[in-house]
């Protein structure tokens, strides 16, 4: 039954992938692909953590803690930058 769930979870993040590259690509404005990369890094997050459970390492849960960290460091950065023009005040 797991497996069956995993897959299924597997197919609904690589469409959300999809969507989101699409998003990124296509875009109307800069806040717009912002969010979308921001988009990508949680379903980046989600797609080891199902690794990680297909496969049973503990490993990909920590790559998963340091891609949530540097996508949140990412995104307030751009943010930031989008606003101010200047990333350090």
């Amino acid at each position: 039954m797991l497996a069956i769930v995993l897959n299924i979870a597997f197919a609904l993040v690589a469409v959300a992938i999809a969507l989101g590259f699409w998003r990124l690509l296509v875009g109307p404005s800069a806040p717009d692909r912002i969010l979308a990369l921001d988009t990508l890094a949680i379903n980046a997050i989600a797609l080891l953590i199902l690794l990680g459970i297909r496969l049973g390492s503990g490993l990909y849960f920590e790559a998963a803690l340091l891609i949530a960290l540097i996508g949140f460091v990412s995104t307030v950065a751009l943010c930031k930058y989008l606003l101010r023009g200047d990333i350090i005040d």
